[in-house]
Protein backbone atom coordinates (compact mmCIF):
# COMPACT_ATOMS: atom_id res chain seq x y z
CA UNK A 1 0.00 0.00 0.00
CA UNK A 2 1.58 3.71 -0.89
CA UNK A 3 1.26 6.23 0.88
CA UNK A 4 -1.94 8.05 -0.41
CA UNK A 5 -3.94 5.14 -0.26
CA UNK A 6 -2.63 4.64 2.95
CA UNK A 7 -4.08 7.98 3.79
CA UNK A 8 -7.57 6.97 2.20
CA UNK A 9 -7.84 4.03 3.84
CA UNK A 10 -7.92 5.97 7.27
CA UNK A 11 -9.94 9.04 6.28
CA UNK A 12 -12.53 6.36 5.16
CA UNK A 13 -12.85 5.52 8.80
CA UNK A 14 -13.97 9.07 9.44
CA UNK A 15 -16.54 9.05 7.40
CA UNK A 16 -18.32 5.61 8.25
CA UNK A 17 -18.09 4.32 11.52
CA UNK A 18 -19.93 1.31 11.10
CA UNK A 19 -17.26 0.00 8.47
CA UNK A 20 -13.55 1.21 10.34
CA UNK A 21 -12.38 -1.98 11.53
CA UNK A 22 -13.25 -3.77 8.62
CA UNK A 23 -11.67 -2.12 6.09
CA UNK A 24 -8.75 -1.48 8.01
CA UNK A 25 -8.46 -5.19 9.16
CA UNK A 26 -9.25 -5.74 4.92
CA UNK A 27 -7.47 -3.69 3.19
CA UNK A 28 -4.07 -2.35 5.42
CA UNK A 29 -3.49 -5.31 7.12
CA UNK A 30 -0.23 -6.89 5.02
CA UNK A 31 1.06 -3.50 3.65
CA UNK A 32 1.24 -2.36 7.31
CA UNK A 33 3.96 -4.96 7.63
CA UNK A 34 6.56 -2.99 5.64
CA UNK A 35 5.21 0.76 5.96
CA UNK A 36 8.14 2.33 7.69
CA UNK A 37 7.07 4.01 11.05
CA UNK A 38 7.53 7.30 10.50
CA UNK A 39 5.09 7.55 7.77
CA UNK A 40 2.67 6.13 9.87
CA UNK A 41 3.42 8.13 12.78
CA UNK A 42 2.55 11.21 10.13
CA UNK A 43 -0.34 9.98 8.87
CA UNK A 44 -1.88 9.26 12.75
CA UNK A 45 -0.87 13.39 12.75
CA UNK A 46 -3.56 14.06 10.56
CA UNK A 47 -5.81 11.82 12.16
CA UNK A 48 -8.94 12.93 14.82
CA UNK A 49 -8.69 11.30 18.20
CA UNK A 50 -11.56 9.74 17.59
CA UNK A 51 -10.48 7.83 14.39
CA UNK A 52 -7.04 6.96 16.35
CA UNK A 53 -8.87 5.39 19.19
CA UNK A 54 -11.82 3.59 17.67
CA UNK A 55 -10.59 2.71 14.13
CA UNK A 56 -6.77 2.82 14.08
CA UNK A 57 -6.11 -0.38 17.28
CA UNK A 58 -6.73 -3.77 16.69
CA UNK A 59 -5.70 -3.90 13.04
CA UNK A 60 -2.65 -5.98 12.97
CA UNK A 61 0.04 -6.48 15.52
CA UNK A 62 2.73 -4.17 14.28
CA UNK A 63 0.52 -1.35 14.27
CA UNK A 64 -0.91 -2.05 17.88
CA UNK A 65 2.67 -1.80 18.82
CA UNK A 66 3.34 1.55 16.83
CA UNK A 67 -0.09 3.44 18.13
CA UNK A 68 0.77 1.91 21.97
CA UNK A 69 3.81 4.07 21.38
CA UNK A 70 2.29 6.85 20.02
CA UNK A 71 2.06 10.29 22.58
CA UNK A 72 -1.65 11.11 21.35
CA UNK A 73 -3.07 8.07 21.72
CA UNK A 74 -1.12 7.91 25.16
CA UNK A 75 -2.75 11.08 26.44
CA UNK A 76 -6.55 10.90 24.93
CA UNK A 77 -8.68 11.08 27.98
CA UNK A 78 -11.90 12.18 26.92
CA UNK A 79 -14.01 11.21 24.05
CA UNK A 80 -16.83 12.36 23.53
CA UNK A 81 -19.37 11.58 20.78
CA UNK A 82 -23.10 13.03 21.85
CA UNK A 83 -25.73 12.81 18.67
CA UNK A 84 -22.69 11.13 15.76
CA UNK A 85 -25.34 8.14 14.96
CA UNK A 86 -23.20 5.26 16.63
CA UNK A 87 -24.60 1.77 16.69
CA UNK A 88 -23.78 -1.03 17.59
CA UNK A 89 -21.07 -1.79 15.67
CA UNK A 90 -19.37 1.02 16.76
CA UNK A 91 -19.63 0.25 20.17
CA UNK A 92 -17.76 -2.76 19.76
CA UNK A 93 -15.00 -1.00 18.46
CA UNK A 94 -14.99 1.13 21.40
CA UNK A 95 -15.37 -2.19 23.73
CA UNK A 96 -12.24 -3.25 21.63
CA UNK A 97 -10.15 -0.09 22.83
CA UNK A 98 -11.41 -0.12 26.35
CA UNK A 99 -9.33 -3.66 26.97
CA UNK A 100 -6.36 -2.23 25.60
CA UNK A 101 -6.20 1.59 26.11
CA UNK A 102 -4.53 2.88 30.03
CA UNK A 103 -5.83 6.56 29.20
CA UNK A 104 -8.97 7.04 28.40
CA UNK A 105 -11.16 7.54 31.90
CA UNK A 106 -14.41 9.46 29.72
CA UNK A 107 -16.48 8.26 27.23
CA UNK A 108 -19.57 10.14 25.85
CA UNK A 109 -21.86 8.47 23.57
CA UNK A 110 -24.61 10.22 24.53
CA UNK A 111 -27.89 10.27 22.02
CA UNK A 112 -26.58 7.51 19.54
CA UNK A 113 -28.04 4.18 18.50
CA UNK A 114 -26.53 1.92 20.71
CA UNK A 115 -28.76 -0.89 21.55
CA UNK A 116 -28.91 -3.57 24.40
CA UNK A 117 -25.72 -5.23 21.89
CA UNK A 118 -24.12 -2.90 21.93
CA UNK A 119 -23.98 -2.41 25.41
CA UNK A 120 -23.22 -6.14 25.83
CA UNK A 121 -19.55 -5.30 23.69
CA UNK A 122 -18.95 -2.39 26.15
CA UNK A 123 -19.52 -3.85 29.73
CA UNK A 124 -17.62 -7.22 28.50
CA UNK A 125 -14.46 -4.41 28.08
CA UNK A 126 -15.52 -2.63 32.08
CA UNK A 127 -14.53 -5.80 33.24
CA UNK A 128 -11.39 -5.80 32.02
CA UNK A 129 -10.69 -1.68 32.08
CA UNK A 130 -9.12 0.00 35.10
CA UNK A 131 -9.26 3.58 33.74
CA UNK A 132 -12.48 4.21 32.51
CA UNK A 133 -14.26 7.01 35.32
CA UNK A 134 -17.68 8.66 33.15
CA UNK A 135 -19.61 6.14 31.06
CA UNK A 136 -22.34 8.31 29.35
CA UNK A 137 -25.34 5.77 27.59
CA UNK A 138 -27.78 8.49 27.51
CA UNK A 139 -30.73 8.51 25.06
CA UNK A 140 -29.89 5.66 23.87
CA UNK A 141 -32.27 2.63 23.49
CA UNK A 142 -30.38 -0.34 25.66
CA UNK A 143 -33.62 -1.39 27.26
CA UNK A 144 -33.64 -4.09 30.06
CA UNK A 145 -31.28 -6.39 28.62
CA UNK A 146 -28.95 -3.43 27.98
CA UNK A 147 -29.27 -2.68 31.81
CA UNK A 148 -28.65 -6.73 32.75
CA UNK A 149 -25.18 -6.37 31.07
CA UNK A 150 -24.38 -3.17 32.91
CA UNK A 151 -25.37 -4.75 35.93
CA UNK A 152 -23.15 -7.08 35.53
CA UNK A 153 -20.27 -5.65 35.16
CA UNK A 154 -20.91 -2.77 38.10
CA UNK A 155 -20.71 -5.75 40.53
CA UNK A 156 -16.99 -6.03 39.49
CA UNK A 157 -15.76 -3.10 38.29
CA UNK A 158 -13.72 -0.92 40.26
CA UNK A 159 -12.90 2.39 38.50
CA UNK A 160 -16.40 3.47 36.76
CA UNK A 161 -17.70 6.83 38.98
CA UNK A 162 -20.29 8.23 36.76
CA UNK A 163 -23.13 6.34 34.75
CA UNK A 164 -25.79 8.45 32.34
CA UNK A 165 -28.47 6.30 31.73
CA UNK A 166 -30.50 8.95 30.78
CA UNK A 167 -34.02 8.27 28.85
CA UNK A 168 -32.31 4.77 28.01
CA UNK A 169 -35.46 3.08 27.89
CA UNK A 170 -34.83 0.91 30.99
CA UNK A 171 -38.06 -0.49 32.49
CA UNK A 172 -38.90 -1.92 35.75
CA UNK A 173 -36.64 -5.32 35.04
CA UNK A 174 -33.48 -3.47 34.21
CA UNK A 175 -33.82 -1.06 37.17
CA UNK A 176 -34.25 -3.69 39.70
CA UNK A 177 -31.09 -5.42 38.14
CA UNK A 178 -29.09 -2.04 38.42
CA UNK A 179 -30.27 -2.02 41.90
CA UNK A 180 -28.93 -5.10 42.79
CA UNK A 181 -25.85 -4.32 41.53
CA UNK A 182 -25.17 -1.28 43.78
CA UNK A 183 -25.75 -3.11 47.08
CA UNK A 184 -22.39 -5.04 45.64
CA UNK A 185 -20.87 -1.85 43.54
CA UNK A 186 -18.15 0.22 45.93
CA UNK A 187 -17.43 2.92 43.35
CA UNK A 188 -19.75 4.41 41.77
CA UNK A 189 -20.87 7.67 42.74
CA UNK A 190 -22.92 9.58 40.17
CA UNK A 191 -26.60 7.61 38.46
CA UNK A 192 -28.39 9.32 36.20
CA UNK A 193 -31.74 7.33 35.73
CA UNK A 194 -34.15 10.07 34.68
CA UNK A 195 -36.48 10.23 32.43
CA UNK A 196 -36.82 5.80 32.54
CA UNK A 197 -40.36 5.39 33.92
CA UNK A 198 -39.41 2.89 36.40
CA UNK A 199 -42.31 4.58 38.61
CA UNK A 200 -42.94 3.76 42.63
CA UNK A 201 -42.05 -0.06 41.84
CA UNK A 202 -38.17 1.01 40.58
CA UNK A 203 -38.67 3.54 43.28
CA UNK A 204 -38.67 0.93 45.94
CA UNK A 205 -35.51 -1.35 44.24
CA UNK A 206 -33.33 1.73 44.92
CA UNK A 207 -34.35 2.12 47.76
CA UNK A 208 -33.39 -1.41 48.69
CA UNK A 209 -30.40 -0.65 47.41
CA UNK A 210 -29.46 2.85 48.87
CA UNK A 211 -29.86 0.64 52.49
CA UNK A 212 -26.43 -0.61 51.91
CA UNK A 213 -24.71 1.43 49.39
CA UNK A 214 -22.27 3.73 50.78
CA UNK A 215 -20.51 5.27 48.28
CA UNK A 216 -23.45 6.67 45.64
CA UNK A 217 -23.76 10.69 46.37
CA UNK A 218 -25.88 11.44 43.27
CA UNK A 219 -29.21 9.87 42.37
CA UNK A 220 -30.94 11.80 39.58
CA UNK A 221 -34.39 10.48 39.20
CA UNK A 222 -36.37 13.16 37.23
CA UNK A 223 -39.46 12.49 34.94
CA UNK A 224 -39.91 8.86 36.41
CA UNK A 225 -43.49 8.91 37.55
CA UNK A 226 -42.56 7.52 41.31
CA UNK A 227 -45.75 9.33 42.86
CA UNK A 228 -46.22 9.45 46.56
CA UNK A 229 -45.65 5.93 46.93
CA UNK A 230 -42.06 5.62 45.03
CA UNK A 231 -41.53 9.29 46.88
CA UNK A 232 -42.35 6.81 50.71
CA UNK A 233 -39.80 4.16 49.53
CA UNK A 234 -37.00 6.60 48.56
CA UNK A 235 -38.03 8.52 51.96
CA UNK A 236 -37.84 5.38 54.12
CA UNK A 237 -33.94 4.63 52.67
CA UNK A 238 -33.05 7.82 53.77
CA UNK A 239 -33.09 7.26 57.06
CA UNK A 240 -30.49 4.66 57.12
CA UNK A 241 -28.14 6.17 54.27
CA UNK A 242 -25.11 7.70 54.86
CA UNK A 243 -23.56 8.70 51.66
CA UNK A 244 -26.32 10.18 49.14
CA UNK A 245 -25.94 14.22 48.70
CA UNK A 246 -28.15 15.30 45.76
CA UNK A 247 -31.32 13.79 45.16
CA UNK A 248 -33.18 15.18 42.03
CA UNK A 249 -36.79 13.85 41.87
CA UNK A 250 -38.16 16.50 39.75
CA UNK A 251 -41.48 16.11 37.97
CA UNK A 252 -42.35 12.54 39.26
CA UNK A 253 -45.41 13.54 41.10
CA UNK A 254 -44.99 13.03 44.23
CA UNK A 255 -47.49 15.48 45.61
CA UNK A 256 -47.93 16.93 49.13
CA UNK A 257 -48.01 13.60 50.37
CA UNK A 258 -44.89 12.60 48.91
CA UNK A 259 -42.82 16.09 50.34
CA UNK A 260 -44.41 14.43 53.57
CA UNK A 261 -42.67 11.68 53.55
CA UNK A 262 -39.17 13.79 52.40
CA UNK A 263 -39.91 16.05 55.20
CA UNK A 264 -39.74 12.61 57.65
CA UNK A 265 -36.60 12.06 56.25
CA UNK A 266 -34.99 14.65 56.60
CA UNK A 267 -35.95 15.40 60.15
CA UNK A 268 -33.01 12.16 60.49
CA UNK A 269 -30.55 12.32 57.85
CA UNK A 270 -27.09 13.69 58.03
CA UNK A 271 -25.82 13.66 54.52
CA UNK A 272 -27.97 14.73 51.80
CA UNK A 273 -27.29 18.32 50.94
CA UNK A 274 -29.46 19.19 47.92
CA UNK A 275 -32.86 17.98 46.99
CA UNK A 276 -34.77 19.11 44.01
CA UNK A 277 -38.13 18.85 44.40
CA UNK A 278 -39.34 21.04 40.84
CA UNK A 279 -42.86 20.27 39.50
CA UNK A 280 -44.44 17.96 41.27
CA UNK A 281 -47.32 19.73 42.35
CA UNK A 282 -46.58 19.58 46.30
CA UNK A 283 -48.43 22.65 47.05
CA UNK A 284 -48.86 25.03 50.00
CA UNK A 285 -49.42 21.27 52.47
CA UNK A 286 -46.12 20.09 50.77
CA UNK A 287 -44.34 23.31 51.80
CA UNK A 288 -45.64 22.99 55.52
CA UNK A 289 -44.33 19.78 55.71
CA UNK A 290 -40.99 20.51 54.35
CA UNK A 291 -41.02 23.69 56.56
CA UNK A 292 -41.27 21.75 59.25
CA UNK A 293 -38.25 19.27 58.29
CA UNK A 294 -36.25 22.28 58.18
CA UNK A 295 -36.64 23.28 61.52
CA UNK A 296 -34.54 20.59 62.23
CA UNK A 297 -32.39 19.19 59.74
CA UNK A 298 -28.72 20.39 59.58
CA UNK A 299 -27.28 19.07 56.90
CA UNK A 300 -29.55 20.47 53.56
CA UNK A 301 -27.70 23.34 51.86
CA UNK A 302 -29.97 23.75 48.34
CA UNK A 303 -33.49 22.90 48.05
CA UNK A 304 -35.38 23.48 44.44
CA UNK A 305 -39.53 24.13 44.86
CA UNK A 306 -40.08 25.39 41.24
CA UNK A 307 -43.22 24.96 39.73
CA UNK A 308 -45.19 24.15 42.99
CA UNK A 309 -48.18 25.58 42.91
CA UNK A 310 -46.86 26.52 46.34
CA UNK A 311 -48.62 30.27 47.00
CA UNK A 312 -48.59 32.52 49.55
CA UNK A 313 -49.67 30.09 52.05
CA UNK A 314 -46.94 27.63 50.85
CA UNK A 315 -44.29 30.44 51.26
CA UNK A 316 -45.33 31.70 54.87
CA UNK A 317 -45.29 27.90 55.90
CA UNK A 318 -41.48 27.61 54.46
CA UNK A 319 -40.84 31.18 56.18
CA UNK A 320 -41.65 29.51 59.36
CA UNK A 321 -38.81 27.10 58.96
CA UNK A 322 -36.29 29.56 57.77
CA UNK A 323 -36.79 31.74 60.93
CA UNK A 324 -34.97 28.51 62.82
CA UNK A 325 -32.50 26.67 60.06
CA UNK A 326 -29.31 26.91 59.94
CA UNK A 327 -27.71 25.40 57.06
CA UNK A 328 -29.90 26.37 54.26
CA UNK A 329 -27.97 28.36 51.60
CA UNK A 330 -30.09 28.21 48.35
CA UNK A 331 -33.84 28.02 48.18
CA UNK A 332 -35.33 28.16 44.30
CA UNK A 333 -38.52 29.39 44.19
CA UNK A 334 -39.98 29.92 41.05
CA UNK A 335 -43.03 29.81 39.13
CA UNK A 336 -45.11 29.57 42.94
CA UNK A 337 -47.54 32.30 42.57
CA UNK A 338 -46.35 33.55 46.01
CA UNK A 339 -47.47 37.13 45.18
CA UNK A 340 -46.79 40.01 47.61
CA UNK A 341 -47.81 38.04 50.38
CA UNK A 342 -45.56 35.61 50.00
CA UNK A 343 -42.81 38.26 49.57
CA UNK A 344 -43.64 39.66 52.86
CA UNK A 345 -43.52 35.91 54.41
CA UNK A 346 -40.15 35.52 53.10
CA UNK A 347 -39.14 39.13 53.97
CA UNK A 348 -39.61 38.32 57.19
CA UNK A 349 -37.56 34.96 57.11
CA UNK A 350 -35.01 37.42 56.04
CA UNK A 351 -34.57 39.51 58.81
CA UNK A 352 -33.41 36.56 60.93
CA UNK A 353 -32.01 34.24 58.70
CA UNK A 354 -28.04 34.20 58.50
CA UNK A 355 -27.31 31.63 56.09
CA UNK A 356 -29.59 32.08 52.85
CA UNK A 357 -26.98 33.24 50.52
CA UNK A 358 -29.57 32.55 47.06
CA UNK A 359 -33.25 33.39 47.01
CA UNK A 360 -34.78 32.68 43.22
CA UNK A 361 -38.08 34.03 43.54
CA UNK A 362 -38.06 34.70 39.88
CA UNK A 363 -42.10 34.65 38.08
CA UNK A 364 -43.64 34.63 41.40
CA UNK A 365 -46.26 37.93 40.55
CA UNK A 366 -44.79 39.93 43.48
CA UNK A 367 -45.77 43.54 42.64
CA UNK A 368 -43.89 46.33 43.99
CA UNK A 369 -45.48 45.64 47.53
CA UNK A 370 -43.83 42.55 47.78
CA UNK A 371 -40.77 44.56 46.71
CA UNK A 372 -41.16 47.13 49.62
CA UNK A 373 -41.13 44.28 52.02
CA UNK A 374 -37.89 42.34 50.40
CA UNK A 375 -36.35 46.04 50.33
CA UNK A 376 -37.04 46.04 54.16
CA UNK A 377 -35.06 42.93 54.75
CA UNK A 378 -32.13 43.89 52.40
CA UNK A 379 -32.03 46.91 54.68
CA UNK A 380 -30.87 44.18 57.79
CA UNK A 381 -30.34 41.01 56.22
CA UNK A 382 -26.26 40.03 56.48
CA UNK A 383 -26.23 36.78 54.43
CA UNK A 384 -27.83 37.50 51.17
CA UNK A 385 -25.46 37.49 48.20
CA UNK A 386 -28.28 36.94 45.58
CA UNK A 387 -31.86 38.05 44.58
CA UNK A 388 -33.37 37.05 41.54
CA UNK A 389 -36.59 38.76 40.70
CA UNK A 390 -36.87 38.19 37.25
CA UNK A 391 -40.63 38.23 35.74
CA UNK A 392 -42.37 40.15 38.72
CA UNK A 393 -44.19 43.44 37.09
CA UNK A 394 -42.33 45.55 40.22
CA UNK A 395 -42.22 48.76 38.38
CA UNK A 396 -40.51 51.87 38.44
CA UNK A 397 -41.90 51.88 42.35
CA UNK A 398 -40.44 48.62 42.96
CA UNK A 399 -37.19 49.25 41.96
CA UNK A 400 -37.41 52.35 44.21
CA UNK A 401 -38.24 49.92 47.33
CA UNK A 402 -35.21 47.97 46.24
CA UNK A 403 -32.94 51.09 45.92
CA UNK A 404 -33.71 52.24 49.07
CA UNK A 405 -32.85 48.71 50.72
CA UNK A 406 -29.58 48.62 48.65
CA UNK A 407 -28.31 51.95 50.10
CA UNK A 408 -27.55 49.82 53.21
CA UNK A 409 -26.97 46.82 52.02
CA UNK A 410 -23.75 45.20 52.87
CA UNK A 411 -23.68 42.31 51.21
CA UNK A 412 -25.85 41.59 48.30
CA UNK A 413 -23.71 40.93 45.02
CA UNK A 414 -26.04 39.86 42.45
CA UNK A 415 -29.46 41.36 41.49
CA UNK A 416 -31.28 39.92 38.90
CA UNK A 417 -34.52 42.53 37.63
CA UNK A 418 -35.09 41.17 34.48
CA UNK A 419 -38.31 42.08 32.34
CA UNK A 420 -39.84 43.71 35.89
CA UNK A 421 -41.14 46.79 34.16
CA UNK A 422 -39.19 49.67 35.57
CA UNK A 423 -38.38 51.82 33.05
CA UNK A 424 -36.62 54.89 33.55
CA UNK A 425 -37.62 56.15 36.77
CA UNK A 426 -36.89 52.92 37.66
CA UNK A 427 -33.25 53.05 36.26
CA UNK A 428 -33.21 56.56 38.01
CA UNK A 429 -33.35 54.97 41.36
CA UNK A 430 -31.41 52.39 40.88
CA UNK A 431 -28.31 54.90 40.02
CA UNK A 432 -28.91 56.54 43.09
CA UNK A 433 -28.27 53.26 44.84
CA UNK A 434 -25.30 52.19 42.72
CA UNK A 435 -23.70 55.90 43.50
CA UNK A 436 -23.38 54.80 47.30
CA UNK A 437 -23.62 50.91 47.02
CA UNK A 438 -20.26 49.08 47.21
CA UNK A 439 -20.41 45.94 47.42
CA UNK A 440 -23.08 44.94 44.26
CA UNK A 441 -21.12 43.17 41.42
CA UNK A 442 -24.24 42.17 38.61
CA UNK A 443 -27.08 43.94 37.59
CA UNK A 444 -29.61 42.42 35.08
CA UNK A 445 -31.51 45.20 34.32
CA UNK A 446 -32.55 43.57 30.75
CA UNK A 447 -35.97 43.38 28.63
CA UNK A 448 -36.97 46.84 30.59
CA UNK A 449 -37.90 50.03 29.12
CA UNK A 450 -35.20 51.72 29.44
CA UNK A 451 -34.50 54.16 27.11
CA UNK A 452 -31.69 56.74 26.62
CA UNK A 453 -33.10 58.82 29.51
CA UNK A 454 -32.20 55.53 31.46
CA UNK A 455 -28.83 55.09 30.36
CA UNK A 456 -28.10 58.43 31.30
CA UNK A 457 -28.80 57.97 34.82
CA UNK A 458 -26.86 54.27 34.86
CA UNK A 459 -24.08 55.73 33.13
CA UNK A 460 -24.12 58.72 35.54
CA UNK A 461 -23.12 56.75 38.33
CA UNK A 462 -21.28 54.25 37.05
CA UNK A 463 -18.61 57.06 37.23
CA UNK A 464 -18.94 56.92 41.00
CA UNK A 465 -19.33 53.23 41.86
CA UNK A 466 -16.29 50.98 41.93
CA UNK A 467 -17.36 47.35 42.84
CA UNK A 468 -20.10 46.84 39.81
CA UNK A 469 -18.39 44.17 37.06
CA UNK A 470 -21.46 43.55 35.33
CA UNK A 471 -24.50 45.47 33.91
CA UNK A 472 -27.01 43.89 31.73
CA UNK A 473 -29.18 46.10 29.66
CA UNK A 474 -30.19 43.43 26.14
CA UNK A 475 -33.42 44.30 24.71
CA UNK A 476 -34.06 47.76 26.25
CA UNK A 477 -34.75 50.77 24.19
CA UNK A 478 -31.44 52.49 24.69
CA UNK A 479 -30.29 53.57 21.10
CA UNK A 480 -26.59 54.91 20.29
CA UNK A 481 -26.71 58.07 22.30
CA UNK A 482 -27.08 55.83 25.30
CA UNK A 483 -24.36 53.31 24.24
CA UNK A 484 -22.28 56.45 24.18
CA UNK A 485 -22.85 57.78 27.59
CA UNK A 486 -21.75 54.20 29.10
CA UNK A 487 -18.46 54.46 27.00
CA UNK A 488 -17.61 57.76 28.80
CA UNK A 489 -18.46 56.31 32.16
CA UNK A 490 -16.09 53.10 31.53
CA UNK A 491 -13.71 55.71 31.45
CA UNK A 492 -13.74 56.61 34.79
CA UNK A 493 -15.04 53.16 35.79
CA UNK A 494 -13.79 49.43 35.75
CA UNK A 495 -16.98 47.63 35.19
CA UNK A 496 -15.89 44.45 33.51
CA UNK A 497 -18.57 44.19 31.02
CA UNK A 498 -22.11 45.85 30.30
CA UNK A 499 -24.20 43.83 27.86
CA UNK A 500 -26.96 45.64 25.20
Amino acid sequence: MDKRKFQETFNSTEYNVDKQAKRMTHQGSESLLTLPVELILTIFDKLSDFTIICSVCQVCTRLNMIIDAYPRYQTITKCILNGHFIKDSGAKHFADTLIHNKALITLDLFYNKITDAGVKYLTSALLNNTTLTTLDLGCNGIHDDGAHHLASALQNNRTLTTLNLENAEIGKSGIASLAGALEKNTTLTTLDLGQNDIQSVGAQCLSSALRTNKTLTTMILNNNFIGNVGAKCLADALQDNTALITLDLTENNINGEGAQHLACALRNNKTLTTLNLRHNNIKDLGAQHLSGALKNNTALTTLNLEGNAIGSLGAQHLSDGLKNNMTLTTLDFIFNNIKDEGAQHLACALRNNKTLTTLNLRHNNIKDLGAQHLSGALKNNTALTTLNLEGNAIGSLGAQHLSDGLKNNMTLTTLNLRNTDIGDSGAKSLSDALRNNNTLTELNLGSNRIENLGAQHLAGALQNNTSLMELDLTFTGIRDEGVELFVLALQENVVGTILF
